[in-house]
């Protein structure tokens, strides 16, 4: 019955109507760092950041936040540290003073581990305002990876005057018991992707609203196949961008920008750059060299 009841709440027998999107997501397509571009540095650091803006010219980077004990919004995937760290235990065990002192560009190799040319450079896991105070105009998708990292977040936000360049993300509604303080662009969760999937599954998509501003999803779940032409344009219609990660392979990002989606989320924004350089005349950025094509042609 509480289900019968959550799933009526978002339908409408006659169709949902398109709503325009909100400035920060209604240009495409988009080219999204995933955690800053973590197959060129190591993800979710300023270098990372850093290099996406001005290296790549990402229009916009994605990143997770976690807490520490003492309440710190910090920048990190993981619940613990020992994947992208030298350091070990669990973020929302220690104190910021503890997780700022390790090397959070450690373990990054992009040789399989032939070299770590990251190592000891004094890259440290950033907290959210420094972020925010080093990229003043970047647009972020923040993902909240713990319901304890919101309240830190949402006042660094509030204080850099950050609302209108921040996508606020969560996977989880359990995660997101404040997302209703925020004034900017939500993300769906997880659990509202499926609600619509669903309808989607059954061809009445466009009688069940979304209630976000943007779908951020993967390709697949497992084995199922979620983004699809249709799913795309069903949700175009409602005025719901769609977001896809992570898409690091270029016969993919082709086939989704062919599809309509709006925006790719990549560890790989070099190769990501190239290819809307060739589909739209997108400006080359800084760290990319001229595709072989066109240098052959100025010859």
């Amino acid at each position: 019955m509480e289900l019968t009841v959550a799933l009526l709440a978002g339908f409408t027998p006659f169709g949902i109507p398109h709503r325009e999107p909100p400035p920060l997501i209604a240009r495409s397509p988009l080219l999204i760092a995933h955690r800053g571009g973590s197959g060129l540095a190591p993800e979710n650091t300023l270098a990372a950041f850093e290099s996406a803006h001005r290296n790549w010219a990402a229009d916009m980077i994605e990143l997770d936040v976690q807490a520490t004990s003492d309440g710190r919004c910090v920048v990190i995937h993981d619940p613990t540290l020992e994947r992208t760290t030298d350091g070990s235990g669990r973020v929302a065990d220690l104190p910021w003073d503890a997780v700022r002192e390790f090397d959070a560009g450690y373990r990054f190799s992009a040789d399989g581990g032939r070299t770590h040319p990251f190592r000891g450079r004094g890259i440290g896991v950033p907290v959210i305002e420094e972020v925010l105070e080093t990229l003043p105009a970047m647009p972020l998708t923040i993902e909240v990876k713990t319901g304890a990292a919101q309240r830190p977040l949402l006042q660094a936000i509030a204080k850099f005057g950050a609302t209108e360049r921040v996508i606020l993300a969560g996977m989880h509604d359990r995660d997101r018991t404040r997302f209703h303080e925020f004034g900017g662009v939500l993300s769906a969760s997880s659990e509202q992707v499926s609600s619509y999937y669903r309808f989607h599954a059954l061809r009445l998509g466009r009688f069940w609203r979304v209630d976000s501003d943007v779908v951020q999803i993967p390709e697949h779940h497992g084995s199922r196949r979620i983004v699809t032409q249709r799913l795309v344009r069903e949700l175009r219609a409602q005025g719901v961008p769609v977001h896809v990660w992570t898409v690091n392979v270029e016969s993919d990002m082709h086939r989704l920008l062919d599809w309509g989606v709006a925006g790719l989320v990549t560890d790989r924004p070099d190769l990501l750059s190239r290819v809307l350089h060739r589909r739209v005349d997108r400006p080359m950025p800084p760290g990319a060299e001229p595709p072989r094509e066109r240098v052959e042609e100025r010859r």
